[in-house]
């Protein structure tokens, strides 16, 4: 019995993980950018996301806006898979630019660090293709009156295969 009840546990957090993962996806501002969220387990999400020439300032390298927008987008997976009823909204985000970054691939990682009725609090860093630390962040996430069943890319029902 208590084995049916962990497995009925550990496949609802899955059907959650892949329901988030798709969100990710239909959002239309993820059309901008070259990106693919994964989530493995409760309170951890990953990015991998392409910088490109179109992405660059002025001097050539990664605008602060790719590494907030990554950075963010981490940390707030992170927080949402410790809750699967609303959709969190970010409150506060924190960052530190470690080293510019021009054209290839980059990997946002983000954990929730604490909270988990009212704010959250996750962490996320940003690392180059040569293992090298970019950037890092620490963000406040907030539980919203938005139900996730209400959205229409929330769909823990949906195969990621449909």
């Amino acid at each position: 019995m208590a084995d049916e009840n962990a497995d009925r546990l550990q496949s609802g957090a899955q059907s959650h993980f892949r329901a988030l993962e798709q969100l990710y996806s239909s959002a239309p501002v993820n059309r901008l950018f070259e990106s693919t969220l994964a989530i493995e387990k409760e309170g951890h999400a990953r990015l991998v996301f392409q910088v490109t020439p179109q992405s660059y300032h002025a001097a050539g390298a990664a605008h602060g806006t790719i590494y907030f927008k990554m950075l963010d987008d981490a940390a707030f997976y992170a927080a949402n898979t410790m809750v699967s009823d609303r959709f969190l909204l970010t409150t506060s985000f924190n960052l530190h630019f470690t080293k510019p970054v021009r054209e290839g691939e980059v990997v946002a990682e983000g954990r929730w660090v604490s909270g988990r009725r009212r704010v959250l609090v996750a962490e996320s860093r940003l690392v180059d293709a040569e293992g090298d630390e970019i950037g890092r962040g620490t963000g406040t996430f907030m539980r919203s009156h938005i139900p996730l069943a209400g959205l229409a890319g929330y769909d823990p029902a949906k195969s990621p295969d449909e």
